[in-house]
């Protein structure tokens, strides 16, 4: 049997002097005329009537120079046996346990089902209008730790400016900053705002309006489309998600806007599939189950507009009202649909292949279109990470099976950028907060009485800027 030893050896003293010498190993009397022991390459091989290894030594110069102080035990080859069998056994269990994970996790079924889809090209550099800036970090935040994403905000001709947040609570803003509770759309419950998974029971409003009778229109992802008393906070519902149109039911009411002409509802309903709580789901999807419709208040009666579209988010009436813009975020793309004249009906592209996610579309206080991106999607070393696994349904459906989807806002930038058009779909400028100090992951842009309010999803805040920087 073979001992290794991590020690340098000197010469051993010859067979003689052990022959006439009793030596003590480890509390034992071993024969001397019985032990012969030979050193090389670093192994002692020991000949008696038993095997010993050695486990310390405590002398540095010579082996057996000083007998007493090697410490040696018996060893069982069989032992050893056992443990190399052992080992050799645990390694094919832990192959067969990964190889039936693997298994499982590929017969598992995947809650998506998405398509291929490919991009138009790489994102846009970040040069000209796109150029890198910091007036979004001139601004502020209000009600901190009590309003958790403000998504959407509309404003009535006393300069109370409204809004609904992620707990399901709509909210009124007054001209000296104060905060007010109108409703809850839905059960007001103390988990509230905690998780997601209390939105189809709590509420969540986005889209909010004012009417020409001063009433609050409110697309409520879960609950539908409401009217609702500003004052009183006494709630109408106008269309249920169940009642949908055309006999499909909505899943996800998200953007709005109101016709100050004829008083129709434009709204959108991002997916008949995904409701809010799964946004993420609906993003990797990458499906079109999207719809933009309208609701006539005076016959009750709602209308498809648009189908087959990509997440349809944020839309806003032009200045004269001929054409509706709207946003399709899950593909990063800007529609322009003709409300009047020889192209009523139809639409066209106006943005494509976009430097993020649009979310909301608002009309400025100077004519022009002001567009939240809800997240950036910028050129680095690799491409993004939508862009990446766009083409590739069987990574999709893998990631949905393993990735639960809280993990995936670890992927989101702490960016904030607004987009602003001209009329025409020309980029004219955009504004940047690159480290997030003031916000990030903008859904809406509204201007009131000078003052620009940035809406989000989530986050626990209201940012405002108090004057607005043109490029």
């Amino acid at each position: 049997m073979y001992f290794k030893m991590d020690v340098k050896y000197e010469p051993l003293p010859s067979l003689k002097s052990l022959k006439t010498q009793r030596h003590r190993l480890n509390g034992n009397l071993l024969p001397n005329t019985a032990l012969i022991l030979k050193v090389h390459t670093g192994s002692v091989r020991l000949h008696s009537g038993e095997l010993y290894t050695l486990f310390s030594l405590t002398h540095s110069h010579s082996l057996i120079h000083r007998p007493s102080l090697l410490q040696l035990r018996p060893v069982n080859l069989s032992r050893k046996k056992r443990l190399k069998n052992s080992t050799m056994v645990g390694r094919r269990s832990l192959s067969v346990a990964l190889l039936s994970v693997a298994v499982g996790v590929y017969l598992l079924p995947s809650p998506i089902d998405p398509k291929p889809h490919v991009l138009k090209g790489p994102p846009p550099a970040l040069e000209g209008p796109l150029a890198v800036n910091t007036r979004l970090q001139k601004g502020r935040r209000l009600f901190t730790g009590q309003l958790q994403g403000p998504e959407s905000f509309t404003a009535d001709e006393n300069n109370n400016v409204y809004t609904g947040t992620v707990d399901g609570k709509l909210w009124r803003i007054g001209p000296d900053d104060s905060l007010t509770l109108i409703t809850q759309m839905g059960q007001n419950l103390p988990e509230c705002g905690s998780s997601t998974d209390y939105e189809p029971v709590c509420g969540r409003p986005h889209g909010v309006r004012l009417d020409r009778h001063g009433q609050l229109i409110v697309a409520d992802s879960y609950f539908g489309l409401h009217s609702v008393d500003p004052t009183t906070g006494q709630k109408t519902l106008l269309v249920a998600n169940s009642e949908g149109a055309d006999g499909v039911p909505f899943a996800f009411l998200n953007g709005l806007e109101i016709s100050s002409q004829s008083g129709i509802i434009y709204f959108t309903d991002s997916s008949s599939r995904w409701g809010r709580r799964h946004v993420k789901l609906e993003v990797i999807e990458l499906n079109s189950l999207g719809r933009l419709l309208s609701y006539d208040p005076q016959t009750g009666s709602v209308k498809v507009l648009l189908d087959s579209l990509y997440m349809p988010n944020g839309v806003a009436l032009s200045p004269d009202e001929h054409f509706l813009l709207l946003a399709e975020t899950s593909i990063g793309r800007l529609l322009r649909y003709w409300l009047k004249g020889p192209k009523a009906g139809a639409k066209e592209i106006v943005m494509d292949n976009m430097i993020g996610y649009p979310d909301n579309i608002r009309l400025s206080d100077h004519g022009t279109f002001l567009v939240g991106i809800t997240t950036t999607r910028f050129r680095k070393v690799t491409p993004p990470f939508l862009d990446m696994i766009a083409p590739y349904p069987a990574v999709k459906r893998f990631l949905a099976k393993v990735i639960p989807l809280s993990w995936y806002n670890l992927l989101l930038p702490r960016y904030a950028l607004v987009l602003e058009l001209g009329l025409d779909g020309e980029l004219v400028g955009t504004l940047h907060d690159p480290e997030g100090r003031l916000t990030w992951a903008i859904s809406d842009v509204f201007q009131h009485r000078g003052r620009t309010y940035l809406g989000s999803t989530d986050l626990p805040f209201l940012p405002v800027l108090e004057g607005w920087e043109s490029s």
